[in-house]
């Protein structure tokens, strides 16, 4: 059942994460109803200070999102108009999924091609479900090009050649490949991938807020020269040292003892209790 304000998704929210599920039957197309919901939803999580981690994932195991509709593509403009200064509906709308404040992370399980393999990389992780988990750019072979962010993102996540290869010859790539290539951040077994977002997802939601927030930008700043990346990366950093909840859960990093070698031999299990010890 979806959530009683959207009608293609159902949301639930726990400890600092939002699991948004899709659930647009016969198989998630991208059409006006679901493209309206995700918007609506970008400006939500947007607003939102609470939620630290999203989950995206599908209630049908054989599609995450099938594709943009094409009926909608075919109804825009036949003229080519002048270039534009801004930033299109659907550009808008991926750009503020790839800038919210929290982590968003996908499990996919089933099928994502075209305006859902584009909304895809416009989250921080991918992660593919082997045997299910299908990515494709099929433009091309319809004529057009990815014109939902996919010929800027894949590029920039892959690399030229690889992302010419999806784009230009509009096969499907298996979780495996798309792992290969870097399309996705992990490969897992079906029964596996849920599990392992989710728990991901709460362990990420368990760390400040803030400090997700700038992290972020910093990887982002990753896409300039090194040299303002640096500087953006240090600005950053003393931002975060001015944060109360930083400042804190180091003093009980050093306070118990974690500073030490038997700590630094499972280092993740110990970062992971700062929260709890931060709450008790």
């Amino acid at each position: 059942m979806t959530s009683p304000e959207y009608s293609t998704l159902t949301i639930a929210r726990a400890s600092g994460v939002a699991t948004v599920t899709l659930d647009h039957p016969p198989m998630n197309l991208l059409d006006l109803a679901l493209m309206t919901d995700l918007e609506r939803l970008g400006r939500e999580l947007e607003a939102d200070t609470e939620t630290r981690a999203v989950v995206f994932q599908s209630a049908n195991p054989d599609y995450f999102i099938a594709h943009a509709d094409v009926s909608l593509i075919l109804r825009l403009p036949s003229e080519v108009p002048p270039k534009s200064e801004e930033l299109t509906f659907f550009h808008q709308m991926v750009e503020r999924y790839r800038t919210l404040p929290c982590a968003t992370i996908a499990a996919i399980e089933g099928r994502a091609r075209g305006g859902g393999s584009e909304f895809l990389l416009s989250l921080d992780m991918r992660f593919g479900a082997i045997g299910r988990c299908i990515l494709s750019q099929p433009e091309v072979a319809l004529g057009i090009l990815p014109g939902g962010s996919g010929t800027q993102r894949l590029p920039r996540l892959i690399g030229r050649g690889r992302a010419l290869e999806a784009i230009l010859g509009c096969e499907d790539f298996d979780a495996q490949l798309a792992e290969r290539y870097g399309w996705i951040n992990r490969a897992l077994p079906a029964a596996e991938l849920r599990p392992f977002v989710h728990a991901l997802a709460q362990r990420i939601a368990s760390f400040p807020r803030e400090a997700i927030l700038l992290a972020k930008r910093a990887a982002d700043a990753a896409d300039t020269t090194v040299r303002e990346g640096l500087l953006e990366e240090a600005h950053l950093f003393n931002r975060t040292l001015a944060s109360p909840d930083a400042r804190a859960r180091m003093d009980i990093f050093i306070s118990s003892g974690s500073q030490s070698p038997e700590a630094e031999l499972d280092l993740g299990t110990v970062l992971g209790g700062l929260a709890r010890a931060d709450a008790s």
